[in-house]
């Protein structure tokens, strides 16, 4: 299994953290792809998503029904799946946890990244410290919706919407940029790893262009245990 880096994140020492790139075969043999790539710096944990902010702290034996996770424990990696959807993941160099978070366009509406940073808070870190990487998503150029979906945005959200031939079309990196700017995120604390995962079909997976049966990348954040390199 391949990963893209954020150089952003790529900075911080003992920081495991990648955007897999598409995995031949089933969601299954990915995620022990994932498992064995990784398996030198620590277990990953995946969520069951079901586009919501609900936030959840691992361990656990059966993935719970939640869209973020964090975690400051070593050797515990977190883990997203996307086949269109946004992955975030959020560091804290000073205190040393992180947190991953799914945000397609409900997760957007609902806030799932403040919510991921907001744990974090609660735990102890500072907004101002934090570090945020955006991954591959749908971009823009080919995420058409349709106008129950400019309707659950409301007025915030017209900015993040634009012109298609047909329908209107929806940066969700740029709505998540601007709600990580709301919590207090330093805008050079983002880096966005700007790809189409419906025009890359080379690289990535796309719900919208696969259907169905699309696979899902991996997206894992995590620091190592202390005795890996």
């Amino acid at each position: 299994m391949k990963f893209l880096a954020s150089p952003l994140l790529a900075r911080v020492p003992g920081l495991v953290h990648g955007f897999g790139l598409r995995f031949p075969g089933t969601r299954a043999a990915a995620r022990e792809a994932a498992q064995a790539a990784l398996v030198d710096s620590g277990e990953v944990f995946f969520l069951r998503q079901v586009h919501g902010c609900e936030v959840a702290t691992p361990p656990w034996k059966e993935p719970p029904d939640a869209d973020a996770s964090i975690t400051g424990q070593p050797g515990t990696l977190l883990a997203i799946e996307t086949a269109d959807c946004l992955p975030v993941l959020i560091v804290d160099p000073v205190r040393r946890q992180v947190a991953a978070a799914h945000a397609g366009w409900r997760g957007t509406v609902a806030r799932v990244a403040q919510s991921a940073v907001r744990a974090m808070v609660d735990a102890g870190s500072n907004a101002a410290d934090l570090l945020v990487a955006l991954g591959p998503s749908i971009g823009p150029c080919c995420y058409e919706v349709g106008p129950e979906v400019e309707a659950a945005f409301g007025p915030w959200g017209a900015g993040f919407f634009v012109a298609g031939a047909d329908r209107k079309h929806l940066d969700v990196t740029a709505a998540n940029l601007a709600q990580l700017e709301e919590v207090g995120i330093d805008p050079a604390h983002i880096d966005s790893v700007r790809h189409c995962t419906k025009c890359r079909e080379d690289l990535f997976f796309s719900y919208r262009r696969d259907g169905a049966h699309a696979g899902r990348m991996i997206s894992v954040v995590g620091f190592s245990r202390p005795w890996a390199s």
